[in-house]
């Protein structure tokens, strides 16, 4: 059975001891298990896991469970065996989502690398008036699927469960309302604007010269992040941080 999500202020577990001790990788399905190319050179080569080691296995929604590492088949493949029993581990509530201004070389992939280490559901990649960088249509499917192994990585490096969810760049004015990525109020970060809480649990973060108007005209409210102007990438995880701590960590 489904625990159902926590609200804030609930009791909340520690992570299990399997997956703090244990690495863990996504798997596509759990009962039928196999381990991609990239995780295994990461289990061998970088963490040395042994044949008999343990490894945690999950599907990115929740679902885990422990298994034994057994090295790899005569094609290269990883296999692994002695299944542990599935267990899931709740989402907790409310989602958050940290939608984040493009940012210059390799800022995004940072940006994304953290929100997912803190616990941010959700990473919307935004289009602003004011920004700088822009991607084409047609570079779309490359730049996510590199930003989706960074996900990965992280997810796999923090022991989350749950895989964010990973949207490609869009207008602020398509992140809320009726037909918006995400349902519920959302917030801006701007220079004097109340103090952030999880009244808005979808904060966008903008570029280095700030929402226009119009922008800060399609979203509920404002919030601030101290007294400073900080760079996008500081932002994008000081909003992620102070989100995740207000609600809580995981829970089992």
């Amino acid at each position: 059975m489904v625990t159902p999500p926590l609200s804030p202020g609930d009791p909340v577990a520690l992570l299990p001891d399997e997956l703090r001790r244990a690495p863990l990788v996504f798997v596509n399905d759990l009962d039928v298990p196999e381990v991609g190319d990239a995780d295994r050179h990461h289990l061998q080569r970088v963490l040395r896991l042994r044949p008999g080691g343990s490894v945690c296995l999950g599907d990115g929604g929740g679902r885990w469970r422990t298994a034994v590492w057994r090295g790899t088949t005569g094609g290269g493949a990883g296999v692994v065996a002695d299944l542990g029993e599935v267990r899931h581990m709740v989402r907790v509530a409310p989602e958050l989502t940290v939608g984040v201004a493009l940012a210059k070389g390799s800022r995004t992939e940072w940006m994304v690398q953290k929100l997912t280490e803190v616990g941010v559901d959700r990473i919307v990649l935004l289009v602003t008036d004011r920004g700088v960088v822009r991607w084409e249509s047609a570079e779309h499917p490359r730049r996510l699927g590199r930003l989706d192994a960074v996900v990965r990585s992280a997810a796999s490096q923090s022991r989350r469960v749950w895989l964010p969810e990973l949207v490609a760049p869009v207008p602020v004015a398509a992140v809320g309302g009726p037909e918006g990525v995400v349902a519920g109020p959302v917030a801006a970060c701007e220079p004097g604007g109340e103090p952030l809480s999880l009244a808005y649990p979808t904060v966008l973060v903008g570029p280095e010269g700030g929402f226009t108007a119009q922008e800060l005209g399609a979203v509920d409210a404002q919030v601030g992040l101290g007294l400073g102007i900080l760079r996008v990438e500081t932002a994008a995880l000081a909003a992620g941080v102070l989100l995740a701590t207000q609600r809580g960590q995981m829970a089992t």
